[in-house]
């Protein structure tokens, strides 16, 4: 039995094609039932009408759903993880600027520290080191070594600074005072240990303004000048000394011109 075909020019149906011949004449098979109709059917699926009642347009237009939705889906994500890495990147930056600005404030504040203490150990190598004159703007009355029988050693162990009655005296540095009321001889009398081991005196006080163990500072007032003990009138008496022993003195003068004090 010879098989028709319509005139013009054929190609070699595709696999689609066939696929889609197939399956129109497997349905029509299924609805008819009659084997002899197969070539009727096998021409009719070059119809639009055909392709459109078959089962694969529906399966392609399925899958091209599935697709976009997978698409979007991929998008989605995408758009998440782009979030997520820029959010990640953001609290690094962060991180990272509060660990910068953490350090910038650690180095301001251990700058000041640094200032605070520079200037705190300035101050107390001032209060240490600074020396001033017994008697504010007062001048040596009577030398170091001078002779006389007024003296018991035959000479004079410090120096005489004018002032009247009732001048306030001051400590010539920092110190500890050890000895502070009545000294004999020396009439009411202030001993003050320096910080470098050194001691001073001031005799023949009218009045004693600190005590033993009190710490005291240049210039700080420990009492006012007068006339007590072995004296002609009043005067401060001033000596300086390599330690706390009679004997010990040193020349005031040059004792307080070693320490910045010009007389």
């Amino acid at each position: 039995m010879a098989f028709t075909r319509a005139t013009g020019k054929h190609r070699r149906p595709t696999r689609m094609s066939r696929t889609t011949a197939n399956v129109a004449g497997v349905a029509t098979l299924t609805t008819t039932g009659v084997i002899g109709t197969l070539a009727s059917p096998a021409l009719a699926v070059d119809e639009p009408s055909a392709l459109e009642d078959t089962g694969l347009t529906k399966t392609i237009s399925i899958g091209d759903a599935v697709a976009d939705e997978i698409d979007t889906q991929a998008a989605v994500q995408q758009i998440a993880a782009d979030e997520a890495a820029a959010l990640k990147l953001v609290e690094a930056e962060t991180k990272q600027r509060l660990a910068e600005q953490k350090r910038r404030a650690e180095a301001e504040a251990a700058k000041e520290r640094e200032a605070e203490e520079r200037a705190a150990r300035e101050a107390e190598r001032k209060r240490l080191t600074t020396y001033v004159s017994p008697v504010a703007g007062g001048h040596v009355s009577t030398s170091y070594g001078a002779g006389g029988s007024i003296w018991s050693s035959g000479t004079h162990t410090g120096i005489d600074f004018h002032a009247g009655t009732g001048t306030p005296i001051q400590s010539v540095g920092y110190g500890t005072v050890v000895e502070a009321g009545w000294g004999g001889a020396y009439g009411y009398n202030v001993v003050i240990k320096m910080h470098d081991g050194t001691y001073t005196q001031y005799a023949h006080l009218s009045s004693v303004a600190v005590t033993a163990g009190q710490s005291v500072t240049a210039g700080q007032q420990i009492g006012l000048a007068g006339a007590t003990g072995n004296v002609t009138g009043a005067h401060l008496h001033f000596e300086a000394r390599a330690s706390a022993e009679y004997g010990s003195d040193l020349d005031p003068v040059a004792y307080l011109r070693a320490h910045g004090v010009s007389l």
